[in-house]
């Protein structure tokens, strides 16, 4: 919320927003400007369309590795875990009503941050979930059903950010959603409403459907640069923001997997979680694994040279793209750690020259946009 930032932390800057004229019937789009605010603490972000503002930690706790296939989740290790995370600085955690107990262990940790932290402190959690009902009739009544169940695990009486993902565009029915969506929002049973793996086109819509939507979560690597190429401009334009996952493939843009050859059996770390397994097709359709060793070598000179890890330079190249707000990094609460990698992100400053070592070896690699398609297009493809 821009409001509970510091006057002092906070400057102007003007961006584009929406507006609608029609020509011989066609509806077209220009542009006015708005003010807007960033804010200067470099850890954190404004996402804002309107008078709906949040701000968030621009690396986010990604939630994903509850939903099972990573290990065995003990809930009382893992709130322990939130809590460590909020304490260090990385306040935004992101779930989904189907990533299993997400939103259930966001309920009692922000129970525990309610008891055990001062206010303040709780001014800056947030909590971003997603809804991905079936496509069943988007009535006013279900839609609300559906949000009470988020608020009621998550134990707040408003989402910070509600995420909307629709799987077959050629049911609109996820424009009546999102406006039923947003009249939750007017009511305060949700603060901020957002997209998450939609494509340009399908925001163009939305936009014009005068639905404040304040960002949209897609996959964005430097393998997968997609968002760059047609979605970042949109955003550009109507200061729509970008939170993005997949922004370490799952841990595959670690050291790690430097000099590693998955061609041997049992000759390279075992592709043992499904976040894993995925972002392996991707590297797959981009160039194939002797180029993302390349990619590697490249990100290890970049990280030795600034005293960084890979999965730092892959994180911190993405947050400087164009509109991205945020980046993902998934925890593996109660199971690993990240804490100290996860913040060294801030501390990193790449310069022109890894920038262009980076480019030279991605422009190798095929342009998924036209493998895949847009943004979130890989959902939708059998």
């Amino acid at each position: 919320m821009a409001e509970l930032l510091h006057h002092n932390s906070l400057r102007k800057f003007t961006f584009s927003s929406i507006k609608k004229t029609r020509t011989k019937g066609i509806q077209k789009l220009s542009w006015r400007p708005v003010q807007g605010v960033l804010t200067e603490d470099i850890r954190r972000a404004v996402v804002k369309n309107g008078k709906d503002s949040l701000d968030i930690s621009r690396v986010v706790n990604g939630m994903w590795q509850t939903s099972g296939g990573w290990g065995r989740i003990d809930r009382d290790n893992a709130v322990d875990a939130m809590l460590k995370y909020a304490d260090a600085g990385l306040t935004t955690f992101d779930m989904a009503d189907i990533y299993g107990p997400a939103e259930d262990l966001y309920g009692i940790f922000i129970n525990r941050v309610r008891q055990e932290r001062p206010p303040e402190f709780l001014e800056k959690v947030r909590g971003l979930t997603k809804w991905v009902p079936p496509p069943v009739k988007m009535t006013s009544s279900y839609v609300r059903d559906s949000i009470n169940v988020s608020r009621k695990r998550m134990d707040v009486a408003s989402l910070d950010m509600l995420q909307f993902h629709w799987w077959d565009y050629a049911n609109t029915g996820y424009l009546d959603a999102l406006k039923h969506l947003t009249d939750l929002k007017e009511e305060g049973k949700i603060k901020t409403v957002a997209l998450t793996n939609f494509d340009t086109e399908r925001l163009q819509i939305i936009l014009e459907n005068e639905i404040p939507v304040v960002s949209n979560q897609v996959q964005h690597s430097i393998v997968d640069m997609r968002p760059q190429q047609k979605m970042a401009e949109l955003c550009q334009l109507t200061g729509v923001k970008l939170i993005t996952y997949g922004t370490v493939m799952g841990g595959l843009l670690s050291e790690k997997f430097l000099d590693t050859n998955l061609n041997i059996p049992f000759a390279g770390p075992p592709l043992n979680t499904p976040s894993l397994q995925k972002y392996k097709r991707m590297v797959d359709a981009w160039g194939g694994w002797s180029l993302f060793q390349a990619l590697l070598q490249t990100l290890k000179g970049i990280a030795s040279k600034h005293g960084a890890t890979i999965p730092n330079v892959a994180v911190k190249y993405i947050l400087d793209q164009q509109a991205v707000a945020g980046s993902m990094i998934g925890v593996r609460l109660g199971l690993s750690e990240h804490i100290q990698d996860s913040n060294a992100v801030f501390s990193l400053a790449l310069d022109e020259d890894d920038i262009s070592s980076i480019q030279e070896v991605t422009k190798k690699g095929k342009n998924l946009l036209k493998v895949i398609g847009d943004c979130g297009d890989e959902y939708r493809r059998a």
